[in-house]
């Protein structure tokens, strides 16, 4: 991160209610450029509230500011990608899906295809192109739609509890591909975590919440 450099995202005195009762209570954070930004808390702290309000889903009061650097574009992760089994859609079609103008029901370009296959490889999911959808494992597909989110870089990645239910096996390599998206691309990111260990292997600034900013901890994951 540059000295001095705006944040990517900045929320002040952020406050989302339902009905008479606050599900936020006046949060206000800074994510600076290139930072790994991890929310902690129990469950009902608002963590997913944060993360929906900032991408404009739900009402609030407060302040939600970017200061974007290029396109604006969000990647996101969400914690489950419900997935009819039966989709005739395989991997290498699904990334091609927002990646080529020519119709997909028509087939992968021979232009894409090299793009798409680079992308699986990067995954960990080198030889994928042809697998649907249904016959991925759940880490398999959280892999495939951080790929998907972080290609071209978005200027901001939000990531909503993104390894909840895979092993840790599973869980390493998506944080293995998160932790090169940011070391590549310079990629900021907001992440919901309920795993301490997975906290301390990939945050750099650690927000716990409950409903209000409870504490804010800087550099406690970064490996030496």
């Amino acid at each position: 991160m540059t000295n001095g450099a705006l944040p990517v995202l900045e929320t002040r005195d952020l406050t989302v209610r339902r009905g008479p009762g606050l599900l936020l209570d006046g949060v206000s954070l800074a994510l600076p450029p290139g930072s790994i930004t991890v929310l902690v808390g129990p469950n009902g702290a608002g963590k997913s509230t944060l993360i929906a309000a900032v991408l404009g889903q739900i009402e609030f009061e407060g302040r939600i500011l970017f200061h974007w650097r290029r396109d604006g574009r969000i990647g996101l992760v969400p914690q489950r990608f419900a997935i009819d089994p039966t989709l005739p859609l395989t991997a290498g079609e699904f990334l091609a899906l927002s990646r080529q103008r020519w119709p997909l029901c028509l087939g992968i370009t021979a232009a894409m295809r090299p793009r798409v296959e680079r992308l699986l490889a990067d995954a960990g999911l080198g030889g994928f192109a042809s697998r649907p959808l249904g016959m991925l494992s759940g880490g398999e597909m959280q892999r495939l739609l951080l790929t998907n989110a972080i290609d071209p870089p978005p200027e901001l990645l939000l990531l909503d509890e993104p390894t909840t239910g895979l092993d840790e096996g599973a869980a390493r390599r998506f944080e293995e591909r998160l932790l090169a998206a940011r070391d590549e691309s310079g990629v900021t990111t907001l992440m919901v975590s309920h795993d301490p260990a997975q906290v301390r292997r990939v945050a750099d600034r650690v927000v716990e919440l409950d409903r209000a900013v409870i504490h804010y901890a800087v550099s406690v994951g970064l490996p030496g």
